[in-house]
């Protein structure tokens, strides 16, 4: 582990106004902010760790805890909403039996929900990794999953 955040570190010339990229970089390589790659962090650019858990910890697409394979997001915004939004993300806790925001015991997924994703006029909208399925109806989810 302690190569990869010296790497990225490096990557970024130990420029601490670079801490969010730095940060997006670790979590783009270990799908979370672990513990020891922040303590490491820490030592490598000589900054309090409560400076970076505060970043960390700001921002809602960091995550401290490990996450699943595949992130799911379901837009709960309000055009979202008044189509179906939220019976979509009942349908995929039934179908994952995962809460929004936990991880799946097989770790294979992460489900979450977000405020508004720019999609209103294809909603209810669920996101998985980068691919949008929008129009989604409790119909739908369970060919959309099998796709992972």
């Amino acid at each position: 582990m302690k190569d990869k955040v010296s790497e990225i570190v490096k990557k970024y010339n130990k420029d601490k106004s670079q801490l969010v990229s730095i940060l997006q970089d670790i979590q783009a390589e270990y799908n979370y902010l672990p513990r020891e790659a922040l303590n490491k962090l820490s030592k490598k650019l000589d900054i309090p760790q409560s400076q970076i858990y505060s970043m960390a910890t700001f921002f809602r697409a960091f995550s401290l805890k490990p996450r699943g394979k595949h992130i799911i997001n379901v837009c709960l915004g309000t055009a979202c909403h008044v189509r179906g939004g939220e019976l979509i993300a009942e349908s995929l806790e039934r179908q994952l039996n995962v809460k929004r925001g936990g991880t799946t015991a097989d770790g294979k997924f992460t489900l979450e929900s977000v405020n508004c994703m720019g999609c209103c006029a294809t909603g209810p909208v669920v996101k998985i990794d980068e691919e949008y399925f929008g129009h989604m109806t409790n119909d739908k989810v369970e060919p959309m999953l099998k796709k992972y």
